[in-house]
C-alpha cells in the first residue's frame, strides 16, 4: 500500500511556482539511493540521501519492501522536514529493503503529485520509480499512451516509464524492464523497487552518474554519488555501466545490459564535476574535488593576472579558486562568506526579494578585499544576473579592481538532458561577446576556460564527455526541444479542450 502518515500528511499539492536559485542560474539534478537486505534499510536510506540534499531541495522520498510488499512516503520539503522525527514516518517504512529520492524538478512543476519515489500498482504487482535525468521523448510517449486511454496523475517524465511497464506487450517480453528501457530517450539513471528485488538502470550514454557499494554487513547499495556510500560506511565497489541493469535480489548482485556493451560512446554531463557533485563524491572515475582543482591550475594558465588575492565564489568556485591560487601564486582566502542557513534554492515572489536573499546568503569580508585587487572564481555563469550582483558587492565592499575567472567555458545552449538551464535567449553568453559580457558584469577582465582546456582536465578521453551546453552538438539528437513545463502545458490544453 501507498503510506501516508497521519501524524505527517503530505502538503496539499497546490502548484509552487518554478524556484529561483539564489546562488546561481543552474538547477540541481535529483539523488538516488537504494538498499538491498539490512535491517535498517530505511534508516540507511534517510542518510543516502539527506547526504545526497545537494542534488535536489524540492521533495524527498523513501519507498520499502518487506519482500512482498511496499510502503512508500513522499512530500515536499527537504530530508529532515519530511521525515522529522516523532511523525512515526520512519518507523512504519521500516523494513529491509528501500530506495529513496531527493528531487529538483527538471521536467514537471514543483508539487507534491510530482515526488518521488513514484509508487503504482500494475498488473505484475507493485513497484517504485526514483528518476534522475531527463527523457526528451516524453512528450511523444505521453502523446501516445493517452490516446490509447491512458490516465496520467503528474506531469513528470517518471510516470510514462509506470505506463511503459504496464503495458501488455511490455510485461509479456522475455525482459520487460529491459524491453521498456530500449523505449526510452536521454538521460536517466534509475532505481526501481520491486517487492522482492531493486532494479537499478543507467541510460546507455552514461550522463548521469550512478555507483554501486557494499556494507561491512555485505549489503549492496546503488546510489548517484560516493559520498552517500560514506554516509553509512558502505564500500564502493564500481560504477553502474551505460546500458546495464544491476539487480539487488536474494541471490546477491548480478548485471545484464539492454543494449550490446561498448556500443555507444558514452557522454557522460560534465557539470556533475563542475557544479553538481559533492568535492568528496567520485564520479566517472575520478573525484570532484581534484577535478576543480585541475580546472583552476587550468584556468590560471589560460588567463593570468596580476592581483593580491584569489577568492572564491563559495561553494562550487572554492575548489577551482585554490587550484588557480596554486598554480599563479596569488594568495587565496574566503573573501566571501556564505550562510548555510539560505537553502541551495529559495522561492522568492519576485526580483527584489531575490536579490535581497543573494545578500543574505553571500556576503564579501571587507577585511580580505578592501583596497585589494582580486580574482574572483566561479565554476559558471549563466544568466550572469546573480553574479552582477556578487561583483557588486565586493565593489562596495572595497576592491580596488576586480578580475572574474570561470572554470568553464561560456554556456551558449540550453541541456536537455537534466539540467534546468534557462532558455537559450535568456542565457549571457549566447548573445552577448566576451567584452560585453565583461562590460555587463563590470569587471576589469574576464577569463572563461577554453573547451579544449576542460577536457584535458578529465581523465578519459574527450569524446566520452558531453558538451552540447557550449557547442550545441546534442549527442542524443532533440526531435522535439521540451522545456520543463511542456507536461504542464499539455495536460493544460487537454483541459481547454474538454471544456
Amino acid at each position: 500500500m501507498h503510506y501516508e502518515s497521519e501524524h505527517c500528511p503530505p502538503f496539499s499539492g497546490e502548484h509552487i511556482e518554478p524556484p529561483a536559485d539564489i546562488a546561481c542560474d543552474k538547477k540541481e539534478n535529483c539523488g538516488l539511493f537504494g538498499i538491498f537486505g539490512d535491517p535498517e534499510a530505511v534508516q540507511k536510506t534517510y542518510y543516502g540521501i539527506f547526504a545526497l540534499q545537494h542534488r535536489g531541495q524540492e521533495s524527498a522520498g523513501i519507498a520499502s519492501s518487506n519482500g512482498e510488499t511496499i510502503n512508500c512516503y513522499t512530500a515536499m520539503g527537504n530530508v529532515q522536514r519530511v521525515f522529522r522525527t516523532g511523525t512515526g514516518i520512519m518507523e512504519n517504512l521500516a523494513n529491509p529493503i528501500a530506495i529513496g529520492h531527493v528531487r529538483y524538478s527538471t521536467t514537471g512543476s514543483s508539487k507534491a503529485a510530482n515526488s518521488q519515489p513514484f509508487f503504482v500498482e500494475y498488473s505484475r504487482g507493485q513497484v517504485a520509480i526514483a528518476h534522475n535525468g531527463n527523457l526528451i521523448n516524453a512528450g511523444l510517449l505521453r502523446d501516445e499512451y493517452e490516446a490509447y486511454g491512458s490516465i496520467f496523475k503528474s506531469t513528470t517524465d517518471t510516470e510514462i516509464i509506470a505506463h511503459l511497464l504496464a503495458k501488455p506487450t511490455h510485461v509479456s517480453k522475455p525482459d520487460p524492464l529491459g524491453h521498456v528501457l530500449n523505449h526510452l530517450q536521454g538521460a536517466y539513471s534509475l532505481l526501481f523497487l520491486f517487492p522482492d528485488r531493486i532494479e537499478a538502470a543507467r541510460d546507455p550514454y552514461g550522463i548521469r552518474p550512478l555507483c554501486i557499494g557494499q556494507t561491512a554487513g555485505g549489503a549492496y547499495v546503488v546510489a548517484s554519488e560516493t559520498c552517500a556510500l560514506d554516509a553509512i560506511d558502505a564500500k564502493f565497489i564500481r560504477e553502474v555501466e551505460p546500458g546495464e541493469i544491476v539487480t539487488l535480489d536474494k541471490k546477491g548482485l548480478s548485471s545484464r545490459f539492454f543494449v550490446k556493451p561498448g556500443s555507444i560512446k558514452p557522454a557522460h554531463c560534465l557539470f556533475e564535476h563542475i557544479y553538481f557533485a559533492k568535492p568528496n563524491s567520485s564520479i566517472f572515475g575520478e573525484n570532484v574535488y581534484e577535478f576543480r582543482k585541475k580546472l583552476g591550475r587550468q584556468l590560471a594558465v589560460e588567463h593570468p593576472v596580476k592581483a593580491d588575492v584569489v577568492v572564491p565564489i563559495p561553494d562550487s568556485g572554492t575548489s577551482a579558486a585554490i587550484g588557480f591560487a596554486e598554480k599563479s601564486g596569488i594568495p587565496f582566502d574566503m573573501g566571501m562568506v556564505r550562510s548555510h542557513y539560505v537553502g541551495r534554492t529559495f522561492i522568492s515572489p519576485d526580483q527584489n526579494l531575490r536579490e535581497l536573499t543573494v545578500k543574505i546568503k553571500l556576503a564579501p569580508i571587507r577585511e580580505v578585499v578592501k583596497g585589494k585587487r582580486i580574482v574572483v572564481v566561479d565554476d559558471s555563469v549563466v544568466r550572469g544576473t546573480t553574479t552582477k550582483g556578487k561583483i557588486k558587492a565586493f565593489r562596495d565592499a572595497g576592491a580596488k579592481e576586480i578580475h572574474m575567472r570561470v572554470s568553464c567555458p561560456p554556456i551558449r545552449f540550453p541541456c536537455f538532458y537534466g539540467i534546468d538551464f534557462p532558455t537559450k535567449e535568456e542565457l549571457i553568453a549566447n548573445n552577448r561577446t566576451l567584452e560585453q559580457i565583461r562590460e555587463f558584469l563590470e569587471v576589469e577582465s574576464l577569463g572563461y576556460m577554453s573547451l579544449e582546456g576542460l577536457l584535458s582536465c578529465a581523465t578519459l578521453p574527450p569524446d566520452h564527455y558531453c558538451t552540447a551546453c557550449w557547442i550545441g552538438k546534442y549527442r542524443i539528437p532533440v526531435d522535439v526541444a521540451m522545456t520543463k513545463f511542456a507536461l504542464e502545458h499539455y495536460q493544460l490544453r487537454m483541459f481547454e479542450n474538454a471544456q
